[in-house]
């Protein structure tokens, strides 16, 4: 008797952690220069900043926005204000980020701009985030 087995369907699939590095990075590239300004300006220089501070992390696209994943799973996030017409734009991590500090602790950032100020904090949670 033969075997039937049923497609999987793109949700089933389970990620390849080792995929192309490439590929997620030039998705995640376009995906930020199709976004209108502020999107556009403050997700290309949270791409520099995470790219520069943690090295591990793949940048790939998760459920149509720029995320930054280790081992396959989703470290952090870039949600564009366009996307959900919001405010402003969130950047935001995973229960995958290395973030825990006691009982309670940030998970998420609205951002309108990126400054140098924010730049050395989300330096810094990112390489926290990645150890």
């Amino acid at each position: 008797m033969k075997k039937i087995t049923k497609p999987t369907t793109p949700r089933q699939q389970k990620p390849d952690p080792h995929a192309d590095t490439a590929d997620g990075e030039s998705a995640v590239l376009a995906k930020i220069a199709s976004m209108p300004e502020p999107d556009r300006v403050i997700g290309e220089r949270l791409h520099e900043i995470i790219r520069a501070s943690a090295p591990v992390l793949s940048p790939r696209l998760w459920y149509g926005m720029p995320a930054y994943a280790r081992d396959g799973r989703i470290v952090c996030f870039f949600q564009s204000m366009q996307k959900f017409r919001t405010r402003y734009a969130t950047f935001g991590f995973m229960h995958e980020a290395n973030l825990d500090e006691g009982n309670m602790w940030p998970t998420a950032f609205a951002l309108k701009k990126v400054t140098a100020a924010e730049e050395a904090k989300i330096a810094a949670l990112v390489k926290k985030a990645a150890s």
